[in-house]
Order: structure tokens, then C-alpha cells, then sequence
């Protein structure tokens, strides 16, 4: 295909004040692309996090045949991408001595890290820089972003194990060794990040629930490079904007209802809702009723900062150990609890349910993904998806086969549509695995790890 000019792909939709970054187009090349080389999509890495392990019967595919037709429970959300999924079974967690009374202040700070914090300095963050953190050293330079991390909930719980720092039981993203990376839980915060709108150099400027002014500056820069676009990229250019507009208004609907809800309180009547109405919910983070509302606008975000290439690299702590409920799903117990559930049915179902819930919104993610292209595939295509947790069963505890879900291709490096039942290695081994799929350069192997597990990739 001949192309009278490539547009820079480090290009920009411009207002006052406010730029967006664009979707990749046919007259694209990457910024860092070689002259006369192929346009390729980069590889972008994303990791979710689910505390306190699965229900184990409920989440492993009986056996690898049967992966594709006739998934778990906990895995359904998934049937439409799970051939862009890949589940591997016998990836053990770090063994946690001299920690045993620990599980929970271990379950998140050792996942992406695959070492145990310095016990000589419990009281401090002594651990090791995280996986995500040595992508981002790698690949931060060539967007605006070297990495995104989101979470649902503040990062404040508080509690002894061990007498180890109160920062292990949120955080999973180390920038150094005593240095952990704090998680954003405001998506209006991440949607101002994305739209690079600040007052003054290094702050976030506050914006009005829907800046309809902002918006349309852009896309009235966007109207002006639409008219030098062949057919296909204007096609692709009106669905990107169309679904910016989409998260900005469904962030702007979760505000207005809160404010709606908070005034209800207070016994002002603040709309002209008739009296028969059912009042506005109460948007209240991490305890909500509509939890996955939020996450998925959430993920939306995450969606947005890869297809822009704002970022390449994103950590999404849907919860944390502690202190989490889910009324959406019909009950109020907090997950921690019923996770002790000795083999009680009632309370099996409903770590099931949570389970459940947690993969839909990662399943909501990865679907996106799949459905936008990119390149000469997807996006899914060109992005690593991890969504896993730090303990295999929360019941004892275990953590001999912690629970991974890798969705999609990374650039053509992973082989998927597959259950591997029988994976030899822990998480160290799949962390060093994953970024040599994304062609990190790793001086040493990360964690426990001492091998890179060869079979799950393409060209093994």
C-alpha cells in the first residue's frame, strides 16, 4: 500500500490546554520504528489483581481438552476470548518463612515482585522492584507514561502480621526496593492523566463533571486531520473519539449520582425525580452496590491508555485482603471472611460468586481489547494480560498452584487457547517468562525464579 505521508505516531489532538493521544492509524509509523521496516503495534503489559485465591474446583478446567467447550464456572465470563487465553496450572507462590503468620500482608507485595521483604526491616518497604516496574524502566521513555496503576481501593489498610509495614497489604508495584509506586482509585484523576489537562506544569487541573469545552477543542482538531485521512483511518478515528466521549459521560453519570445521593442524605432534594422514584444510589468506593461500574470504567481507562499509547505498561489492584464487600452480589459479607469457609456451601458460593466477578471485569477488559483493531490484528493481539492472585485457596491459605489467567497473543510471543495442566515453575519463573515475551532485558532472573517456562510460548 502506497502512502503519500506517515503521520508521526507520538501525533497529538490539540486544544487549549488539552491534548489526546492518538489510536493508531494506517498512516502511522511508531515513533521508534526503523525507516523502511514494517509498521508493528508495540507490546503492552497489564496486570489485575484478585485477593485471596479461588474456590480451586470451580476455577481449573477439568482437563485441556475440554478448556475451549466446556470452561469452570469462574472462567464463563471468558468463553467468548478464551482462544486468546491461556491457563497454566503448577505455578507455585514464594514460600513464606520466616513469615507464616503473614499470608495476607505477603499475598499482593509478592506478586509481581516474587520475593519476601527483608526481614531484618519489617517495619520499612524492603522488598524488590516489581515486574511492571522493570517493564516501565525499559519501555517508560517512549510514552507519557511509563506505567499506570489503578486501584478500587485506597491504599490504607492497616494491620500487624509480623510486624510488617502497613504498605505490603496494598501495593503491589515497587519502583525500587524501598520505594513502592501508589495506585490511583480516581477515574476522573486518570482521565485528566490521559487528556495531559493541567493548570501548571506538574498539576492536574480540576475539571467540570463533563468538560464538553475540552472535548470538543480536541475534536475540532480532530474534524481538521480528518479530512487528510483515507476512508478506513476516518472510520477508525470517529470510533475512537466516540468512545472517549462514552467514559467521560460514564464517569460524569457515577459523579452526578454521588453528588445525587449525597444530597438525598442530607434531605435535600436535588432533581425533579417524582416522588414514586426510587432514589439515586450512593457511589460510594470500595463499598458499593454498583462495584462493577466502577471497575469497568476502570478498565475502560486502562483500555484507553494502550490504545493511545499514553502507556505501555498498567497494574489494576481490584481489591485488596480486607475489608471488602460485595452487596451487588446479593450479600454483604466481606470477602475475607467467607474465604474461611471449612467446605460451608453457603459460604463457597459465595466465594464463587466473587471469584466470578472479579474475572468478568477482567473478562470486560480483555473483550474491548479484542474487539478494537489495531495494526493488522487487535489490540488484544499486541498486549500481555495477566489476571491472577497471591494465594490458590483462601481457606488454607495454599499457595502451591496460584491462579493465573494470561489473555492475549503479546505480539504474536504467547501461544493461546490452551490449559497447560501440568506447568512446572512458580511465579518468578512466569514473571521472567512474560517480560521475555515482551523483550524486556532482564539482567537476572526476578524473585524465586530460575527458568523462563519455554512451553508456553509461541515457538516453543
Amino acid at each position: 500500500m502506497s502512502r503519500p505521508y506517515l503521520i508521526d505516531r507520538r501525533a497529538t489532538l490539540k486544544g487549549l490546554g488539552a491534548s489526546l493521544a492518538l489510536p493508531l492509524l494506517e498512516t502511522m509509523g511508531w515513533a521508534e520504528a526503523a525507516k523502511g521496516k514494517a509498521v508493528k503495534p508495540p507490546l503492552r503489559l497489564g496486570f489485575m489483581y484478585m485477593p485471596h485465591g479461588v474456590i480451586p474446583d470451580q476455577f481449573w478446567p477439568t482437563s485441556p481438552e475440554t478448556f475451549l467447550k466446556s470452561p469452570p464456572p469462574a472462567l464463563e465470563s471468558l468463553r467468548p476470548v478464551l482462544d486468546q487465553c491461556l491457563l497454566m496450572k503448577g505455578i507455585s507462590g514464594v514460600p513464606i518463612a520466616p513469615f507464616g503468620s503473614a499470608p495476607h500482608a505477603l499475598e499482593l507485595s509478592t506478586w509481581l515482585t516474587a520475593c519476601l521483604p527483608d526481614a531484618d526491616k519489617r517495619d520499612q518497604i524492603h522488598i524488590a522492584i516489581s515486574a511492571d516496574q522493570i517493564a516501565a524502566n525499559y519501555v517508560g521513555s517512549l510514552t507519557s507514561l511509563p506505567s499506570l496503576e489503578l486501584a478500587t481501593m485506597p491504599q490504607t489498610h492497616k494491620e500487624n502480621q509480623e510486624g510488617l509495614n502497613e504498605g505490603y497489604y496494598s501495593h503491589c508495584s515497587f519502583r525500587s526496593p524501598t520505594q513502592a509506586v501508589p495506585a490511583e482509585t480516581n477515574p476522573r484523576n486518570v482521565l485528566n492523566r490521559l487528556f495531559g489537562k493541567t493548570d501548571k506544569p506538574g498539576n492536574i487541573a480540576q475539571t467540570d463533571p463533563l468538560d464538553r469545552q475540552m472535548l470538543d477543542l480536541v475534536i475540532g482538531s480532530a474534524k481538521d486531520l480528518r479530512r487528510t485521512l483515507p476512508q478506513g483511518d476516518q472510520h477508525k478515528l470517529d470510533e475512537y473519539l466516540d468512545s472517549v466521549r462514552s467514559v467521560e459521560r460514564r464517569i460524569a453519570a457515577m459523579e452526578y449520582r454521588q453528588k445525587e445521593a449525597a444530597l438525598e442524605k442530607a434531605g435535600v432534594s436535588s432533581s425533579k425525580r417524582r416522588a414514586s422514584d426510587s432514589p439515586p444510589i450512593e457511589i460510594k468506593i470500595p463499598v458499593s452496590d454498583k462495584r462493577s461500574e466502577y471497575m469497568q470504567v476502570m478498565c475502560d481507562l486502562n483500555v484507553l491508555a494502550f490504545q493511545t499509547d499514553t502507556t505501555r505498561v498498567s497494574t489494576y489492584i481490584g481489591s485488596t485482603p480486607n475489608g471488602v464487600s460485595y452487596p451487588e452480589l446479593g450479600f454483604a459479607d466481606m470477602h475475607h471472611s467467607q474465604t474461611h469457609h471449612n467446605n460451608k456451601a453457603d459460604m463457597v458460593a459465595k466465594v464463587a460468586a466473587i471469584t466470578a466477578f472479579n474475572i468478568s471485569q477482567f473478562a470486560y477488559m480483555v473483550k474491548k481489547m479484542h474487539s478494537l483493531r489495531e495494526g493488522d490484528g487487535t489490540l488484544l493481539d499486541n498486549c500481555l494480560m495477566l489476571w491472577g492472585s497471591g494465594l490458590e485457596d483462601g481457606n488454607k491459605h495454599s499457595r502451591e498452584n496460584l491462579p493465573f489467567i494470561i489473555a492475549g497473543k503479546g505480539g504474536g510471543s504467547i501461544n493461546t487457547g490452551r490449559f497447560m495442566a501440568n506447568t512446572k515453575g512458580n511465579q518468578g519463573d512466569l514473571l521472567t517468562t512474560i517480560l521475555a515475551c515482551a523483550a524486556i532485558p532482564l539482567d537476572r532472573p526476578i524473585g524465586i525464579a530460575t527458568k523462563q517456562i519455554k512451553e508456553m510460548m509461541a515457538n516453543a
